[in-house]
């Protein structure tokens, strides 16, 4: 697409909002019907959200772009425990920060801008139809790798939309848009709308899958299909961190794997955790092994960043010999107040066995605010987590799969118990109590600002 505007309408005469309140009215049938669920599927929104410390509980969060109040809604979704612990990447690649953006089965961690038809059909991505419009990841991203694999009609034109508000305006200033397109358009399959033409390649075959693979960092940009460097571009005026957006202009694209990994995350950890406050008055105690990892025992304590991140991801990797045993992660916290923060929980415990179920918010859960809709982690062996904030943004990947996805609505404060903090923090890792006995293999973090 060549600088559309892609605008939510909020006439509430639109199909859109049409599809929206359907959505709250099941949303709402589901509040009264209550938790009858079986054990293998459940149905899940945004996960969640317990109504304590002034959190809202309807699944609907606002957001203005461009002077426009923009709702976004989680659609009600039944998932299938089974198939999403299929889709787990393999443990090194997760231990890389590699994360899933689609899971094949919901468009979780997603939201449309306009009404075209995005849905999930045999564990693909599919558009064919509609007004156009851009499906966007709910966090935004900076610096990192994307692999997506696609498969598109010969007259298909589509796009890959990189660092994206919700409402791009013009490729050419305020996204990277790289397109999917025939061989007759100004910029085919690869080139980067309005910047740079892909190198010339020989006719493009279609109705087959092919992999794109974009490499942003900086202000250079970088585009491979199918193994080969079509496109290297640097932009001397970089553009701040936005959205991933796949776009639908005409004729039908599918997208079976969408995958990313962050870059730019250094290393917090050494033998003598020289980046870290302890408290050694608290009961609990931290240390590292010889191999490196943090070890955490005992009591209630606390290990406390001395920088502060306001914007980051953070990669971290962990083992709770017990479902019993919990710990967290601590961020944007009031600086040496007791754990004053918003927590990412880490914790494998379930509820009556059931994967859907945390006993405890689950791994990735933003704890007292959002369970994790799957509890991804295995007891006693090492589980890779990525925790994205960004402005009241909050979500959390878990062995490579989303699930955790959060904003905080509630009014501005100093501290995150009692409201919203955007302002910049530190981190802390949890000693939750006297059995605690908790590993972490790495803890490595990036700005997003």
């Amino acid at each position: 697409m060549h600088g559309k505007n892609i605008f939510l309408d909020m006439d509430m005469n639109s199909p859109m909002n049409d599809r929206i309140a359907g959505w709250l009215c099941v949303c709402w049938l589901l509040v009264i019907v209550g938790c009858n669920r079986d054990e293998s599927t459940v149905t899940a929104a945004a996960g969640k959200v317990e109504p304590t410390d002034g959190v809202a509980a309807d699944g609907v969060a606002a957001e203005t772009v461009n002077g426009t109040t923009i709702e976004s809604v989680n659609p009600v979704t039944e998932i299938d425990a089974n198939a999403l612990l299929a889709m787990r990447l393999p443990a090194d690649e997760a231990a890389e920060g590699w994360v899933r953006l689609f899971d094949g089965q919901t468009l979780f961690g997603w939201e449309a801008t306009g009404d075209a038809n995005f849905r999930v059909e045999d564990g693909k991505l599919v558009v064919d139809g509609g007004e156009q419009a851009l499906l966007c990841t709910t966090m935004p991203w900076r610096d990192y790798e994307l692999v997506v694999e696609f498969k598109a009609e010969p007259k298909t034109n589509s796009g890959v939309f990189l660092r994206t508000p919700l409402q791009p305006t013009d490729p050419a200033v305020d996204c990277y848009e790289v397109n999917i397109a025939p061989d007759d358009n100004p910029f085919p399959t690869a080139g980067i709308v309005k910047r740079l033409k892909a190198e010339s390649q020989s006719a493009q075959p279609f109705q087959q899958w092919r992999t794109m693979r974009m490499r942003l960092e900086g202000g250079k940009l970088q585009v491979s299909v199918d193994g080969q460097l079509v496109c290297d571009y640097t932009d001397p005026e970089p553009l701040p961190a936005g959205r991933i957006g796949l776009q639908h202009n005409r004729g039908r694209v599918e997208f079976r794997s969408i995958k990313l990994r962050p870059l730019g995350l250094q290393s917090l950890l050494d033998e003598g955790l020289s980046q870290w406050t302890t408290y050694p008055e608290m009961s609990g105690s931290f240390s590292t092994t010889s191999e490196g990892w943090l070890h955490v025992q005992g009591g209630r304590t606390q290990l406390e960043t001395k920088q502060s991140f306001g914007n980051f991801a953070l990669l971290a990797e962990y083992k709770l010999p017990t479902a019993e045993m919990n710990s967290g992660i601590f961020f944007r916290c009031i600086p040496g107040d007791e754990m004053m923060g918003y927590e990412c929980q880490l914790s494998n415990e379930l509820r009556d066995g059931n994967r859907l179920m945390a006993a405890d918010h689950g791994t990735g859960g933003i704890f007292r605010r959002q369970e994790a809709r799957i509890v991804m982690g295995e007891v006693d062996q090492w589980t890779s987590v990525l925790l994205v904030a960004v402005g009241p943004k909050m979500a959390a990947w878990v062995s490579g799969v989303q699930v955790s996805d959060w904003i905080d609505d509630r009014k501005p404060d100093v501290n995150p118990r009692r409201g919203l903090r955007t302002e910049p923090g530190t981190i802390m890792i949890q000693g939750h109590d006297p059995g605690t006995d908790a590993m972490l293999k790495q803890i490595r973090v990036g700005s997003l600002d």
